[in-house]
């Protein structure tokens, strides 16, 4: 559904699908500062408060430094565009696979999915994510699995990837990329900064060609415990701080 130009986005959504919006195209411009883009591919949704199934998704042909507010794609679980204000629509592999998160998980309002080359590389090692650094130790039973069944177009592979994801907020998927979910735009993004540095880190050790130290499960227990200690992640300050990054740069993610 396209709108008449007079009528901004800002004016014909509610103050809470704006918010949304601007934490979305946030995370955005902040995952394409850290290089954890893959041209026009990937993507980030977010669910849109108020009750109905649609989710914001980025529109099909832009680069996530060009992402904004403004032109967020509003989708429903069933693919009927909603509201496109750019008219390029949304890819297909992306709806399928976060329409499908969105659906299944109603704890989620966030989803992430990137194709980096350290996450790629992880993805498709046998053995899966090693707890060989803090970052990949605070993931500690916080990751699953899904088996790549070649690109996302396929509908039936929905209920596949939601079984394999669980209860966890990653997902390695082989041969792929990686996944995480949140319930904030914060959240989501917090969990695939820190799978994504496990995932480089792994990548650095294996490439040493020298013995590993892996720690035990135990140790790698205790630091998911510790980083999942209650009102741990409502007091982190790195979302704000990325904020005032973004702000001093280029504020054009909020129009």
């Amino acid at each position: 559904m396209n709108h008449p130009q007079e009528v901004p986005v800002r004016e014909r959504v509610s103050a809470e699908e704006w918010e949304m919006r601007v934490n979305l195209a946030a995370a955005y411009r902040c995952a394409a500062h850290l290089r954890m883009t893959d041209l026009i591919y990937t993507h980030i949704s977010a669910r849109v408060p108020g009750g109905k199934p649609h989710f914001l998704l980025n529109a099909f042909g832009l680069m996530w430094d060009e992402i904004k507010a403004s032109n967020l794609v509003k989708v429903d679980y069933d693919g009927e565009i909603i509201d496109d204000p750019t008219g390029l629509g949304v890819n297909q592999a992306g709806f399928v696979i976060h329409s499908a998160i969105h659906r299944a998980r109603q704890d989620i309002h966030c989803v992430a999915h990137t194709h980096t080359a350290a996450g790629i590389g992880v993805s498709a090692q046998e053995q899966g994510l090693l707890p060989l650094s803090q970052h990949a130790m605070r993931l500690t039973g916080n990751v699953s699995y899904h088996d790549y069944e070649g690109a996302a177009l396929d509908l039936d592979e929905q209920k596949r990837l939601v079984a394999d994801m669980g209860n966890c907020m990653t997902m390695i998927l082989r041969n792929h990329g990686l996944l995480s979910c949140g319930r904030t735009v914060r959240e989501a993004f917090d969990y695939m900064y820190y799978l994504e540095r496990a995932c480089q880190a792994q990548i650095a050790a294996l490439a040493g060609g020298v013995k590993l130290l892996v720690p035990s499960k135990e140790i790698a227990d205790k630091v998911a415990q510790q980083f999942n200690r209650p009102g741990y992640q409502e007091k982190k300050g790195e979302w704000r701080a990325l904020l005032r990054m973004l702000d001093k740069t280029d504020p054009s993610y909020k129009t």
